[in-house]
């Protein structure tokens, strides 16, 4: 097993291990890892949706997506796909997933299936480095900071569009909201991270609509600067798996009238402090 470091703020990619046949070991050192980088990615993991979850179940606990149903044999795994007719993607803003839930997955698993000849790669944006890039005075100022998570804001809400029109659950109509500090202190590290997103945070509990609507507007600005990210370009049998209490991640839509194929399942997280 090695470890290589792919960017300043986060990412590794992790070779030398066979997901299907993960001892304890490895798998402990995988948990590491992940909490050191923020995500890592794997190569050529052509795994079968037994396979897949058998490796989620060693880093977690697999949880339902609230708005797609997941596979026929694998209900905790969901498609995340683009076809070639459509212009919008699954996900296509900056976010953390499901951040409007009151207990947030606390990391994600996609898994290539079917991926265009260019295009498609993903964005992730380490929200530790975020916030520790801030002035004290900032940081000060956002301490105790309650954001307002909904599922509905439109940007996100077109793209779920085509997924729910195929394969939309009894929920998909719901308007999830949930409440969640703007600085969350990560469970198991310590450390402390921006915990908004473009796409989910429609507002700031403790401040009038304007303010907190300028606040959150630079920092989701903030958030993103080049030197908090790192980039992933797709192969069939990549995946990626990333912490997202405090990983938010960017699906780049670049290639129209090509297929796009995902595997994903989320992982049980606990309640954002």
């Amino acid at each position: 097993m090695k470890i290589r470091q792919v960017a300043g703020a986060l990412g590794a990619e992790v070779t030398g291990l066979r997901l299907d046949r993960l001892t304890d070991g490895e798998a402990a050192e995988v948990r590491q890892a992940f909490l050191r980088h923020g995500v890592l990615f794997f190569r050529d993991q052509m795994l079968e949706s037994a396979q897949f979850l058998a490796f989620a179940r060693q880093m977690g606990e697999p949880t339902f997506y609230p708005f797609v149903k997941g596979l026929p044999e694998a209900p905790e795994i969901i498609e995340v796909k683009k076809l070639e007719h459509e212009k919008v993607n699954f996900g296509g803003v900056w976010h953390s997933d499901t951040t409007y839930l009151e207990e947030p997955p606390k990391g994600t698993m996609l898994l290539a299936r079917e991926v265009p000849p260019f295009g498609g790669d993903t964005l992730f944006a380490s929200q530790h480095a975020a916030y520790d890039a801030l002035s004290d005075r900032m940081k000060a100022m956002l301490e105790g900071l309650t954001g307002i998570s909904s599922s509905a804001k439109a940007d996100v809400s077109k793209t779920r569009e085509d997924r729910i029109k195929e394969d939309g659950t009894s929920e998909a109509k719901k308007d999830y909201q949930a409440e969640h500090p703007v600085v969350r202190t990560h469970p198991e590290t310590g450390r402390k991270s921006l915990y908004v997103n473009e796409a989910h945070t429609a507002g700031i509990k403790e401040l009038p609509a304007a303010e907190g609507e300028a606040l959150l507007q630079f920092l989701f600005k903030h958030q993103v600067r080049p030197e908090f990210t790192c980039r992933l370009v797709w192969q069939p049998g990549s995946m990626a798996y990333w912490d997202n209490r405090c990983v938010m991640h960017n699906p780049v839509n670049d290639y129209h009238g090509y297929r796009r194929l995902m595997h994903r399942i989320t992982l049980k997280g606990d309640r954002p402090r």
